[in-house]
């Protein structure tokens, strides 16, 4: 019986440190919601930076959000001759920082996106929930071991 406990201790601990070890893009494909997002970003040249990059906020639009998009829109984003505008919508959904759920404020706040063609920022207000531009988050602060994950209903696409 003392084998089984410490056993089953030893796994949970095997379990927990082997979730943490996953970066972002390794958790977004254990998901299984986000294979439009990982082939986009694998497209714009991006997959190595979240996969690699330190302390990053990700804003992850679900399989489901993508589909919402207008007929067509994602097949030619994923065009060779759209990498840039892709790369650019892409990093619309990406912090150069870690954000997670309990530092933001009662009110909104604009926060600074990756840059691509300028600064460009997020308006992200707590309320009921919390939304981000027009998206509203459906799953908060999944840990990754290089930043956090916030699901997002809708695919933000930055001002022009």
């Amino acid at each position: 019986m003392h084998r089984l406990i410490i056993a089953a201790g030893l796994a949970a601990t095997l379990t927990t440190t082997s979730a943490l070890a996953d970066n972002i893009v390794e958790t977004a494909q254990g998901a299984g919601k986000f294979g439009t997002l990982l082939a986009a970003a694998k497209a714009a040249g991006l997959a190595d930076a979240l996969a690699t990059g330190k302390n990053l906020t990700v804003f992850a639009p679900t399989d489901e959000a993508f589909a919402k998009l207008p007929a067509g829109t994602v097949e030619n984003l994923l065009k060779p001759e759209n990498k840039e505008k892709l790369a650019a919508i892409l990093s619309y959904h990406v912090l150069p920082r870690v954000l997670t759920s309990n530092q933001l404020p009662a009110g909104p706040i604009h926060v600074r996106t990756l840059k691509s063609e300028g600064d460009r920022t997020l308006a992200i207000a707590k309320g009921d929930g919390v939304t981000v531009d027009e998206a509203n988050v459906v799953a908060a602060d999944i840990k990754a071991d290089n930043g956090v994950i916030h699901v997002i209903d809708s695919v933000m696409l930055p001002s022009s």
